[in-house]
């Protein structure tokens, strides 16, 4: 929540103000009064816009904050009283003017009684300390953390002999793998940390293809799942070449990760069913691989976050948190199944 200091958080979140000042500032810069005119003056052709980083009011604010404090002695005075969190994540001068600017954008929008625009491809979000998205930060680590918790309980329950094992860990090392990155991209936006949350959050759907492949071919044609698992390793390094050194292209990476998403879809609810009459927790996986793709959804909701926190994205990772209990307590009960099948000699479904 936007703040007159950066270091504690006002209970009254961002509020209206001023014209010029839209909302209390969280940084040492200061906008020059003169940028009222420029700003109100900008406001009267542009308003039509939808994306505030493109509006001119915007563009303008931030390039007088910059060249009027980040600079000289001001850029000194404002690095000397930066607290050292923030300068650890990378938070610079020029990244407070855009935080201040677009809470002064957003501020001109709402007194001229318009839509809350979205900036650089995202809704204004209140920082809090070094985090730029508090909600959604917080819920990437309650995913994590789930998700490890349930992994040291996978391993106290399941012996290392289940055909299952090696697998299901090296899934759950990707997983926390992706949900750290995701805690870091929530707390700090940056070139790497947005491609390193794509780029893992793509690894672990085509992991649990993987996964899904050794569970239904695999443990009786290993070969099948091996030309499976160089496949899909060709696929992801193919899939972070085009995005890396072709074009960070935001509608085909969402098609590709939907397209892999049903595929993994689709062969998980097909060994389901098969194995309906026979194995009694298959209601678990089923459930689990139906939540994960419904809740989804909450992402088309698209709503501007309320108190400045909780967005759509946020509400989808939180509604997450507790699919990881019911999704390790399958994997549970299908590692000891298949334990103990092995022992008895009995033929794996």
């Amino acid at each position: 929540m936007p703040s007159s200091r950066r270091t504690r958080v006002s209970s009254e979140g961002p509020r209206l103000t001023s014209m010029a000042s839209a909302f209390p500032s969280t940084t040492s810069v200061r906008l020059p009064a003169a940028a009222t005119v420029a700003l109100l003056l900008a406001l009267v052709t542009t308003v039509q816009s939808s994306q505030g980083d493109k509006e001119p009011v915007y563009r303008d604010c931030v390039k007088l904050c910059v060249r009027t404090n980040c600079t000289g002695a001001r850029l000194r005075g404002f690095q000397s009283a930066q607290p050292h969190y923030m300068a650890l994540t990378g938070w610079t001068c020029r990244d407070d003017c855009r935080y201040q600017c677009m809470w002064t954008t957003v501020g001109l929008y709402q007194a001229e009684g318009y839509r809350v625009p979205q900036f650089h491809g995202k809704w204004p979000f209140a920082r809090f300390l070094c985090f730029e998205e508090p909600a959604s930060a917080l819920a990437s680590l309650l995913n994590g953390l789930a998700c490890l918790l349930m992994l040291l309980r996978y391993r106290s329950t399941v012996p290392r002999q289940s055909p299952m094992y090696h697998t299901i860990n090296a899934f759950s090392l990707v997983s926390l793998n992706a949900w750290f990155w995701s805690t870091v991209f929530h707390t700090r936006d940056t070139y790497l940390t947005e491609k390193m949350d794509y780029f893992c959050a793509t690894a672990v759907i085509l992991y649990s293809i993987y996964l899904c492949c050794v569970r239904t071919l695999g443990l009786r044609r290993p070969a099948v799942s091996s030309i499976v698992g160089v496949f899909l390793i060709l696929a992801f390094t193919s899939h972070v070449s085009y995005l890396t050194f072709v074009s960070f292209d935001y509608g085909y990476n969402m098609a590709a990760n939907a397209t892999i998403g049903l595929v993994n879809l689709l062969w998980w609810l097909c060994w389901c069913w098969q194995n309906r009459g026979t194995l009694p927790y298959w209601w678990k996986c089923g459930l689990v691989v139906l939540l994960l793709h419904g809740l989804a959804l909450l992402e088309l909701l698209d709503f501007p976050p309320m108190l400045w926190i909780l967005d759509a994205h946020a509400v989808w990772h939180l509604s997450t948190v507790p699919v990881h209990f019911l999704f390790y307590s399958f994997l549970i009960d299908d590692s000891l199944y298949l334990l103990n099948t092995e022992k008895m000699g009995v033929k794996v479904e």
